[in-house]
């Protein structure tokens, strides 16, 4: 199970915060409990955002049971995760966007890489519409996308315990080819996708995202089309992306400054006001903003398959 960094920077109870790595990553084992978030190689960085690892081997308490609490933010982003279990085998888990906050028990495992997609990737790759794997966690063998299939089998014949380095090698060997737009039409879905969502994204100092009419208008389709092509390749409404990606600048904001001026952070990301704000929060945390940086959890719960 991999720690949202997200999350982390937010001010949940597991305080420590591991810096980001914009060059490209050589090494990706980081010894210790916690996981380093990094840049993807330049040739997956077309497809992936951001690669999550922990390597816990060399920790003094690997396999010492359950080590505290974790919890995964609401987040439009779909993932692929490889897992080294307790065990010894592997495991290659496609996993879509969370709607709401969850709280598990964190769970050690040897070595997991979560792969972060960039808006309209996974779709080619699990042949499957992304909506069917909102808050879901499924094997990609169990998939129906032939292109998944087979980057599941190539991960599998890296054998028992590989490096991290081995298994995006791998994937850098198998991804860029299978989730290349190949006509006229495929580049455009993609590029209104990633357009799209750039428009409804919130970001420190620029406007207000539009509304779902508003943007439709800009890109010049319709907006049943704008909702249809959302749902396949995100697996979100545009509007729900929107909300879970402005609450998501709530956490950044919140966590900027170790004292946040909630009616300030309100305005900043867009809110009516601080009262809608933390109703917004609340509905997706289960927790309203002050609870969660200062680390009033829901309780956590066992950690299942996948997460």
């Amino acid at each position: 199970m991999l720690r949202d960094r997200t999350a982390e920077e937010a001010g949940t109870p597991d305080r420590t915060r591991t810096p980001a790595h914009h060059s490209t990553p050589r090494h990706h084992n980081t010894p210790g409990r916690y996981g380093t978030a990094v840049a993807p190689p330049e040739v997956l960085r077309p497809w992936i955002t951001e690669i999550d690892s922990i390597d816990s081997v060399g920790s003094p308490d690997f396999g010492q049971g359950d080590t505290g609490a974790i919890t995964h933010v609401p987040d439009a982003a779909t993932r692929l995760v490889f897992r080294v279990l307790p065990d010894g085998g592997t495991d290659v888990v496609a996993i879509g966007p969370r709607t709401k906050a969850s709280y598990y028990e964190e769970k050690r495992l040897p070595m997991c890489l979560q792969l972060r997609f960039r808006p309209g990737a996974a779709r080619p790759l699990f042949g499957v519409s992304v909506r069917e794997l909102v808050g879901r966690a499924e094997p990609l063998e169990s998939l129906p996308g032939e292109a998944g299939r087979r980057l599941a089998r190539g991960l599998a014949a890296l054998g028992p315990a590989p490096d991290p380095d081995a298994v995006l090698a791998r994937m850098a060997e198998l991804l860029p080819e299978d989730l290349m737009p190949r006509d006229r039409d495929e580049r455009a879905r993609d590029g209104l996708v990633r357009a799209a969502v750039e428009a409804l994204s919130t970001a420190p100092g620029r406007d207000r995202p539009g509304t779902v009419t508003q943007v439709a208008r800009q890109l010049a389709v319709s907006e049943r089309q704008l909702r249809n092509v959302f749902a396949d390749d995100i697996g979100l409404s545009p509007k729900h992306f929107a909300r879970i990606d402005r609450v998501r600048q709530v956490l950044a904001g919140a966590g900027a400054g170790g004292n946040p001026r909630w009616a300030g952070l309100a305005q900043a990301t867009g809110y009516y006001d601080q009262s809608h704000m933390t109703a917004e929060f609340h509905a997706l945390f289960g927790v309203p903003p002050t609870a969660f940086v200062s680390g009033r959890l829901p309780a956590a719960r066992p950690c299942g398959p996948g997460r």
